[in-house]
């Protein structure tokens, strides 16, 4: 059997048709093994980013102020999911645990993080697979620096008699257990230490576009895609604000020889950007 991590974006899961989307993509190819998901995005312009809810849910616990309005939006966003897509999983009683850590002063990285361990729960129950907590295979020193050799060792241990799972992007955790976060975007750098730790085939980047493209479609009507880029290329592109992919994610894959795949949750007949 081969093997796939898949990372999807916010946009790609932000409510119960787009997990439907990314459930089919899934399920179209038995090799991607490893899902990595980030929180639920905009569903339409002028939405909230469910991360953007937890920081002001944290913001308005800080200042003394009923977190009340803020934390209902949030749990509405999951609830809404799990009864679309008919799920059983009691994912009321994960948030209420959720409220009460946040209330006893946890961490605004705790906080953050909630969105992507929530919605790899209900994306879990929903594909039939393993839920493995980020927290327990990603971790970070005591500096608060990126641990890729205790990474390394703990990814390939769990996984190597794991078939399928999904693993939250976004966050790991400190020595101390503490919950620690990537810079925003960071679920894509999850996705490519996970497929460096498994030492997958391909990392699947599924976004909201077709790949990487020749010009900024914000200036140039329908710029032409780019079909295959070096990581040199890739990386230069990502520091020059190429959106598409996080660039701290390339150096995971790059050091591994593992081949990226840029994709369309909502074209997923599109090749992409290899």
């Amino acid at each position: 059997m081969g093997s796939i991590v898949a990372k999807f974006g916010g946009s790609s899961l932000a409510d119960a048709s787009q997990m439907e989307k990314v459930r089919n993509i899934v399920m179209a190819n038995r090799d991607r093994r490893f899902i990595v998901p980030s929180a639920p995005g905009k569903r339409f312009d002028g939405d909230t980013k469910v991360t953007d809810l937890l920081y002001e849910l944290k913001h308005t616990v800080e200042y003394g102020k009923d977190h009340k309005k803020v934390f209902a939006k949030i749990c509405k966003r999951y609830i809404e999911i799990r009864d679309a897509l008919g799920l059983s999983i009691k994912i009321e009683d994960y948030l209420s645990q959720v409220e009460q850590d946040i209330l006893e002063g946890e961490s605004s990285d705790y906080t953050a993080s909630r969105g992507e361990y929530l919605n790899g729960l209900l994306l879990a129950d929903y594909l039939g697979f393993e839920f493995i907590d980020a927290a327990d295979v990603i971790k970070f020193d005591r500096r608060g620096k990126y641990d890729q050799s205790t990474t390394m060792d703990l990814l390939a241990h769990r996984l190597r008699d794991v078939d399928y799972a999904v693993i939250p992007g976004f966050y790991g955790s400190m020595p101390d257990g503490g919950i620690k976060t990537f810079s925003r975007g960071g679920s894509d750098i999850t996705g490519a230490i996970v497929a460096a730790g498994a030492e997958a085939d391909l990392y699947e980047n599924w976004t909201d576009v077709d790949g990487f493209l020749m010009a900024d479609p914000r200036i140039v009507p329908n710029p032409r895609k780019i079909d295959c880029l070096t990581y040199r290329e890739l990386r230069e592109l990502s520091y020059m604000g190429a959106n598409v992919l996080h660039e701290d994610a390339i150096f995971p894959v790059f050091q591994a020889a593992i081949p990226i795949n840029v994709r369309n949750t909502n074209h997923p007949e599109e090749t992409g950007t290899m």
